[in-house]
């Protein structure tokens, strides 16, 4: 499990020194209260001298994240697990056997909880049980309290793993939060600063030297490509989630290129997921008929209002006469029905088609905020 400078394994190991000071301070207190039942009284002050010594040396290699590796734990475990086969010398069986408790007693933790807190709720359990195991190898009986003392172990091991993990996870997914809010600013940031006049000449450009032959047909063409490409990035964003909101302005940018221009406010343009990607469906509808019936330029404009969104496509072909659609349905040519119409209506929305032969067509598609 990587661990970062400054990250939310920083407190858990901060917490473990605390934890290994404080159970050290315990293995004195128990010392000297038992140092005359002890069997080598001298041994056991040496062993808690090492104590001592280790908890300083591990307080300070814990402390780098660079020495956190399998070195430092081995040797943790290794001292430890020396200190709880020292003890029946130590101490003495006998005094053991009346009662008298382990050197290590809580101390002997430190390694399963550093271990936990470095790989997890497995690399605990392993700590765990090796600790556990060379306690229990130490005891002439095993009986219910030193089991209670292994399981006491595992639960450490277990636990502080799992919260180990936790807090890892929680720091990746606020770094994608932040990179993605930081993201998110710049592209506002090029909105504010590019204003929809930059965009409009760029378009202006592209439709007046569209027809023209030489540099100036290059240049119209190599402007249209670059409002396409500008406003992309203005209202690139990330996949809105299936039930979240989206931004439509986002939506739509998808559509925009050099033939296909995009008008949209600077600040994205929030609607639930499913209103905004049935809108954009339709929207791609009506740019379809565009391509197969105008076959020039269509122009799509969002207008973001406080009770209702409104999306045009507008485009400069032959147009058709009043009734064209009601005769195309009539006949089985069910296209702007179902792929506009009932999509519009399906949002509680409302599709106006403005048409004259000669004059172009232009769609205007209206949904409400809030779905009816």
């Amino acid at each position: 499990m990587p661990t970062s400078p400054g990250g939310f394994e920083v407190p858990l190991w901060r917490a473990i020194a605390v934890f290994r000071v404080a159970s050290l301070a315990y293995v004195c207190v128990v010392a000297v209260r038992h140092a005359d039942r002890y069997a080598h009284p001298l041994a056991a002050a040496g062993l808690v001298l090492a104590m001592a010594a280790w908890t300083a040396a591990a307080a300070i290699g814990y402390a780098h994240p660079a020495r956190r590796g399998w070195p430092l734990l081995l040797a943790d475990l290794g001292v430890v697990i020396g200190v709880v086969l020292a003890t029946p010398w130590a101490v003495g069986r006998e005094a053991l056997a009346a009662g008298v408790p382990t050197l290590a007693v809580a101390w002997l933790a430190g390694p399963v909880l550093a271990w936990a807190v470095s790989g997890g709720r497995r690399r605990g359990t392993v700590a765990a049980l090796a600790l556990g195991a060379a306690d229990l190898a130490t005891r002439e009986r095993i009986g219910e309290s030193s089991l209670t003392g292994v399981i006491l172990l595992l639960l450490a091991g277990v636990v502080v793993g799992h919260v180990a993990r936790l807090a890892v996870t929680a720091e990746e997914r606020l770094q994608r939060a932040v990179e993605l809010e930081a993201a998110t600013r710049e592209r506002e940031r090029l909105a504010r600063h590019i204003h929809d006049s930059v965009l409009q000449v760029l378009a202006l450009v592209q439709r007046r030297g569209a027809h023209l032959d030489g540099e100036a047909g290059e240049l119209a063409r190599l402007a249209g490509e670059q409002e396409a490409a500008l406003r992309a990035l203005i209202a690139g964003a990330a996949p809105a989630p299936a039930d979240g909101p989206a931004d439509l302005r986002a939506l739509l940018g998808r559509y925009a290129s050099p033939t296909v221009s995009l008008s949209a406010p600077a600040d994205p343009v929030p609607l639930p997921g499913p209103v905004a990607r049935e809108l954009a469906a339709a929207t791609a509808a009506a740019l379809d008929n565009v391509a197969r019936h105008a076959g020039g330029r269509a122009w799509v404009l969002i207008e973001d209002e406080e009770a209702m969104v409104t999306v045009s496509v507008r485009d400069e072909g032959p147009g058709f006469a009043d009734g064209r659609l009601a005769e195309a349905a009539a006949q089985g040519r069910l296209g702007v029905a179902r792929s506009i119409r009932g999509r519009i209506a399906d949002l509680g929305g409302t599709v106006t088609i403005t048409s004259a032969p000669g004059a172009g067509t232009e769609v205007e598609l209206t949904v409400p905020r809030q779905r009816r």
